[in-house]
């Protein structure tokens, strides 16, 4: 748990939008709802907490790059493309004026460097990144395209209770291992 003002206006954003400027969920956020402990979907909860300490670090913020592989956990059906748990690799780059531009320019690259050449994109919900894709590569041995991440840009509701300029933009992406 992060301090009592950042909870605050997560609350509010929650709830209202706070001063983001958007209508929030328009929901009552509940402390003890999102204090629980659970098995997590995605590793969006540590880049959030990283986000915030690089937000209010000492100096301000600088333009930064993360990278993490964590144990996740689905309610999937399992199949030759889902497992109920996995390992998630996720990338997320914090910088001034970024663009939808940059996220695929970057995802490309990340796949490039892996050996997965052939992309496609398809739009997406995520309720943390607006615009979302989800990330398709051709699988030569299955001949099909298959799913193979989801990405996005960090929604500023999500980014402006850390405390993060205005103007800073976060991408991110996740895969699977």
């Amino acid at each position: 748990a992060g301090p009592e003002p950042y909870y605050e206006k997560v609350k509010a954003t929650h709830e209202t939008g706070g001063t983001s400027g958007s209508i929030g969920y328009r929901y009552d956020f509940q402390r003890e709802e999102a204090m629980k402990n659970l098995l997590r979907t995605h590793t969006t909860a540590v880049s959030s907490q990283m986000l915030y300490k690089l937000a209010n670090q000492e100096g301000g913020f600088k333009p930064q790059r993360y990278f993490s592989i964590d144990r996740v956990f689905r309610n999937e059906t399992m199949d030759a493309t889902h497992l109920c748990e996995f390992h998630q690799v996720e990338g997320l780059v914090a910088d001034y004026d970024l663009s939808l531009g940059d996220l695929i320019g970057t995802i490309e690259t990340f796949f490039q460097k892996i050996g997965i050449t052939q992309l496609r994109f398809k739009p997406a919900f995520n309720p943390y990144t607006e615009p979302s894709m989800e990330i398709f590569g051709y699988h030569p041995d299955l001949k099909k395209w298959t799913e193979i991440g989801n990405s996005g840009m960090f929604r500023p509701e999500m980014l402006e209770p850390m405390g993060l300029p205005e103007n800073v933009r976060v991408i991110a992406w996740g895969l699977s291992l």
